[in-house]
């Protein structure tokens, strides 16, 4: 069953425009990680990723964790991801939100190795007034997995779905 959402308010969506903010809150999903080890991960810069960070912190996209120390002793902060970004709509229906989840998804599956990537394209005809139900039973689908996540065992998995008219 769909888990009830809400509509994004103009700063989530401002929080979400960006591809880079929406691979942060992927790598924060399970792991708190500090923002020297999301640079890392991104190839980027330290000050530009922060500025992400802290702008994820204020929509309520990440969660400061207790600050641990650092392999050399400095005071560290890990970020967790809260979990808001599922919980919500209106967002992906947003342009430039649209635009930075493809973003997101491009930066990923280009770290993935070619032998790792599994992928599928398909159209399908589906009346008009089953579309609904369509893709309700996709968001039950990933719903229902999204629930199981959290036992242990499991290899986490990224899955990028979109509908939309093939003329």
């Amino acid at each position: 069953m769909t888990h009830p959402r809400r509509e994004a308010t103009e700063a989530e969506a401002s929080a979400l425009a960006s591809g880079i903010r929406l691979r942060i809150i992927r790598l924060t999903y399970a792991d708190a990680l500090t923002n020297k080890e999301l640079a890392e991960r991104l190839g980027r810069d330290p000050a530009t990723v922060l500025h992400h960070v802290r702008k994820l912190v204020d929509a309520g996209f990440l969660a400061p964790q207790p600050p641990r120390r650092g392999k050399r002793g400095a005071k560290e902060i890990p970020y967790l991801s809260t979990g808001l970004s599922w919980f919500l709509t209106g967002a992906g229906l947003h342009e430039q939100v649209g635009k930075a989840m493809l973003e997101a998804f491009l930066g990923e599956i280009a770290e993935v190795p070619a032998t790792e990537l599994h992928q599928t394209r398909l159209v399908v005809q589906v009346p008009e007034e089953d579309r609904s139900e369509f893709e309700t039973r996709l968001q039950d689908l990933l719903e229902e997995f999204r629930g199981r996540s959290g036992t242990s065992g499991g290899e986490r998995t990224a899955i990028y779905v979109a509908t939309y008219p093939s003329r």
